[in-house]
């Protein structure tokens, strides 16, 4: 799955074969995340969008474990988490934003959250969205996820995080050019 050509966002026969045979796998092993949901229609509206597989295959890629939470009648959408046990491993050490990664002047992570979510084609979870998940299972019991920040924090320089300790959610906040080997983000996408 490496070997992805991210300027025309498309993937091999291999690839794709590969993304569809690990999304199949756990969307049968967790059932109760999408009740009432057939694999059969979702691998139908998959493939009729290209790249949209391409965006799902980057969460797989970079240890997101895609799999559908949700799917919205009025829209005829599915919607995709990223629903690993920990914040996905390949996007962790990450500041907030573009603004937070160029106000650090040394020590400065590979990327920042906002500007890796873009270029995979996903969205960043909301906190409302991150406490939905939570519902589904118990995630970032031992790492954290960085999640959509109002404006009116992010203007004062903070961002906001979330996990789960002690059977509870927590949100938190920090400066947002600061970086851990343990936070990273969770994203969504909608087919």
């Amino acid at each position: 799955m490496k070997n992805i050509n991210s300027n025309k966002k498309e993937l091999s026969a291999g690839q794709l074969e590969e993304l569809f045979r690990a999304l199949k796998a756990r969307f049968e092993k967790n059932m109760i995340r999408h009740k009432g949901l057939e694999w059969a229609k979702v691998q139908a509206k998959l493939e009729a969008n290209a790249e949209k597989l391409w965006s799902l295959n980057e969460m797989e890629r970079t240890g997101g474990e895609p799999d559908v939470v949700a799917y919205v009648q009025k829209t005829g959408e599915f919607i995709f988490y990223d629903c690993s046990a920990e914040s996905p491993k390949e996007r962790r050490s990450l500041c907030y934003d573009r603004e937070a990664l160029d106000s650090r002047k040394e020590h400065k992570p590979k990327d920042n959250v906002i500007d890796m979510a873009v270029a995979m084609g996903i969205e960043l979870l909301t906190e409302e969205q991150y406490r939905e998940l939570q519902k589904l299972g118990n995630f970032d019991l031992k790492t954290s996820s960085w999640v959509k920040t109002p404006s009116d924090i992010r203007k004062l320089g903070g961002a906001i995080y979330c996990d789960r300790r002690y059977n509870t959610v927590f949100v938190y906040h920090n400066g947002a050019e600061s970086y851990y080997a343990a936070r990273g983000f969770r994203g969504l996408l909608k087919v």
